[in-house]
């Protein structure tokens, strides 16, 4: 990369709770250039086989760097992190960033018993990438599915007192669990790229001694660490208001209607006009 040129990182996701990553991002590289695309026509990925997702998710890598000219990619969606991160590697010649070990390493960091709990989707709790990814690190993990929780925020449910009630069901089972197992869990990692958008009713419902995590962030620091050798594109606190530093182009390969209309709630700013693309069936 020359002094003069802007890099771009590409980001992917099934659909566009990635863009919670994209914000993390754009708030901590703001010279940067951004591509995000949302495979939208093809979600969701956690009901395909891990030959399906592959296949998906490097034609989607594939177009971000081939098309938009990225010279790095963070898979924004959990799902492909857990089960596709090995195609990708091998589909682009460029640096590749899932969301999974990042989230694992800052569990690390934060935690002092060594103990973690993780939610996530039923896809991802059943690859169990977070629990083999904390275990690395030396932690010890307890995954809990929440399923109901992406449908709500997508309706656009963050502050109601339903999904607040849901919240708090959940998280008392896995504390529970938690306790049943002799575990002592003083950190929950997000691991959805959804989550973020409920992280302030999360801490409210968990004891004050756990920390959460999120994965979308922990992707970020991980990103910013890759760039360390260009302070000049990254930011030295993270913006608060990403309005007008998003230079950033969206794809999805269908509902650019629907991609328009919620993707601001997980960018903090308007995404503007989708491009809609076409990766084959």
């Amino acid at each position: 990369m020359s002094g003069a040129r802007t890099p771009t990182i590409g980001v992917f996701d099934s659909g566009f709770g990635g863009l919670t990553v994209l914000r993390a991002l754009v708030a901590r590289m703001p010279q940067m250039q951004f591509a995000f695309l949302g495979d939208t026509a093809r979600l969701p990925y956690g009901s395909k086989s891990r030959r399906t997702i592959a296949r998906y998710a490097a034609e989607s890598a594939q177009f971000l760097v081939r098309e938009q000219g990225a010279e790095f990619l963070v898979i924004a969606c959990n799902t492909a992190s857990a089960l596709a991160l090995d195609a990708i590697q091998d589909a682009v010649p460029v640096p590749v960033l899932g969301v999974i070990e990042p989230g694992a390493l800052a569990g690390r960091a934060a935690s002092q018993t060594g103990d973690v709990l993780v939610i996530a989707t039923d896809a991802t709790v059943q690859s169990h990438a977070y629990a083999l990814a904390c275990r690395a690190q030396g932690l010890r993990a307890l995954e809990k599915a929440c399923p109901l929780l992406v449908p709500l925020v997508e309706e656009g449910w963050t502050d109601h007192p339903v999904t607040a009630e849901v919240i708090r069901i959940y998280l008392d089972e896995l504390l529970s669990d938690a306790v049943a197992e002799g575990l002592e869990p003083d950190t929950l990692v997000l691991g959805c790229t959804h989550y973020p958008l409920l992280r302030t009713d999360i801490e409210r419902t968990v004891p004050a001694s756990i920390r959460v995590i999120d994965s979308a962030e922990a992707a970020a620091q991980a990103a910013v660490r890759h760039f360390g050798d260009r302070p000049d594109r990254i930011a030295a606190d993270p913006a608060p208001d990403l309005a007008p530093r998003c230079l950033v182009r969206c794809f999805a390969t269908d509902s650019v209607e629907k991609f328009e209309r919620l993707g601001s709630r997980f960018l903090g700013c308007p995404v503007g006009k989708v491009e809609l693309i076409d990766l084959g069936g």
